[in-house]
C-alpha cells in the first residue's frame, strides 16, 4: 500500500478529452501529482503546466506496468467510438476498446494502486427504460454496440474485484455537456444546436420532439469523479446524473431566446427515430450522494447561458460580420 504521507500520484487515461480538461484542475488543486495519457502526440488542448503528458496506446502491457510502478490512483476516461459509429462498425467497437481495458484492469489488480476509477455510460448501458428516473439495478439491456461494449467492460472490472480484489468504482455519467464541448462529433446535441445555429446549419432531431436525455454540467461530472475517487465503494456503481429529462425541443427552446437576441433563427429537420438512440434516459443520483456527499450544482439553464456566450465569443469573423449585419 501506498504512504498516505506522500503526494498521491493519479494517472489519467483519456485525461485531455471533454470531462478531463475539467476533472484534472480539480485533481491538481486536491493536492495531486497528474499524469495525462493520451493516444494523441500532444493534447489537442494545452494541459496545466504541472502535469505529465505521455502519448501512448494505454492497452499496451508492458507499457502499463512500467506506468503504474508509482501510481496510487487511476481514473480511466478513454474511449474511442461512439454509438452512431459503433453501429457502422462493431466490430472495431470491440477491438478498439475491450482489449485495452481488460489489458489496464490486470496491470492494476497487479500493482499497488488503490483506486480505479472506470467512467461508464449511463447513456447507453441500461437500454429502453422500464422507469425513470434510472437507478443502478435497472436491467441493462443496451441497443448499441457501443452500450454492449461498455457494459462488457463493466463487467470485466467487477470480474476482476471479484477475483483479485481490483479496487475499482465504476462511474455512468448522463449527458454531460458545457463550455468546450466540440460539436458534431455524434455525442454532444447541446454543442452542435448552438454551433449549428451560429453557423445557419440545420439542426436535426429524431422524432418529433427528439430524445429525453438527462443533461449534467462537465464540472459536475468531474467533481462526481472526485468524489468517488475519494469517498464511493470498490466494487460499487453509480450514477452520475441531474435526475432530470430534457427532449431536443425543450433544449431548443432554451437556447432560441439567446439565439433571437443575436438575430439568429434556427432552422429544424424532423428525421424518423433511429434505431441505436434509447428514446429516454433520465438517470437517479441518489446512491452517489448518500456515498459520498456528490451534488449537482450547476443549473440547466446557466449552463445554457454560458455556452451560448462562450461560443458567441469563438465565433469566425464571417459570424461575427452576420451578427452584426441581423441583429436587430
Amino acid at each position: 500500500m501506498s504512504d498516505h504521507s506522500r503526494t498521491r500520484h493519479c494517472c489519467v487515461i483519456g485525461g485531455s478529452g471533454f470531462i478531463g480538461r475539467h476533472l484534472v484542475p480539480l485533481l491538481l488543486s486536491s493536492g495531486r501529482k497528474v499524469t495525462v495519457v493520451g493516444r494523441q502526440a500532444a493534447p489537442a488542448r494545452p494541459l496545466p503546466a504541472e502535469v505529465r503528458y505521455v502519448a501512448h496506446d494505454y492497452g499496451d502491457k508492458s507499457f502499463l506496468a512500467d506506468l503504474l510502478k508509482d501510481v496510487d490512483e487511476v481514473v480511466n476516461l478513454a474511449y474511442s467510438t461512439v454509438p452512431k459509429t459503433s453501429f457502422e462498425d462493431p466490430v472495431q467497437d470491440i477491438l478498439s476498446n475491450l482489449p485495452a481495458a481488460v489489458n489496464l484492469f490486470l496491470a492494476t489488480s497487479q500493482s499497488s494502486v488503490q483506486r480505479l476509477i472506470l467512467v461508464s455510460s449511463g447513456g447507453t448501458v441500461y437500454g429502453k427504460a422500464e422507469y425513470l428516473p434510472i437507478v443502478e439495478t435497472h436491467p441493462t439491456n443496451p441497443i448499441s454496440p457501443y452500450g454492449i461494449t461498455k457494459l462488457a467492460i463493466e463487467k470485466y472490472a467487477i470480474m476482476y474485484h471479484t477475483h483479485t480484489g481490483l479496487p475499482v468504482v465504476v462511474l455512468r455519467p448522463g449527458n454531460a455537456f458545457g463550455e468546450e464541448q466540440r460539436p458534431f462529433t455524434g455525442q454532444g446535441f447541446v454543442a452542435t444546436a448552438i454551433s449549428s445555429i451560429l453557423s445557419g446549419k440545420e439542426i436535426t432531431i429524431y422524432g418529433k420532439d427528439g430524445m429525453i436525455r438527462d443533461y449534467i454540467y462537465v464540472g459536475d461530472v468531474a467533481k462526481g469523479i472526485m468524489a468517488a475517487l475519494e469517498r464511493g465503494r470498490p466494487g460499487e456503481c453509480y450514477n452520475i446524473g441531474s435526475g432530470i429529462g430534457r427532449n431536443n425541443r425543450e433544449v431548443l427552446d432554451a437556447i432560441l431566446p439567446y439565439a433571437l437576441a443575436s438575430g439568429f433563427k434556427p432552422s429544424i429537420t424532423v428525421l424518423r427515430p433511429r434505431e441505436f438512440d434509447v428514446p429516454a434516459n433520465v438517470l437517479s443520483p441518489i446512491r452517489l450522494t448518500q456515498d459520498t456527499g456528490w451534488q449537482m450544482t450547476t443549473s440547466f439553464d446557466e449552463v445554457i447561458e454560458r455556452m451560448w456566450e462562450h461560443s458567441m465569443r469563438m465565433a469566425s469573423p464571417q459570424t461575427g460580420d452576420l451578427l452584426r449585419s441581423s441583429a436587430p
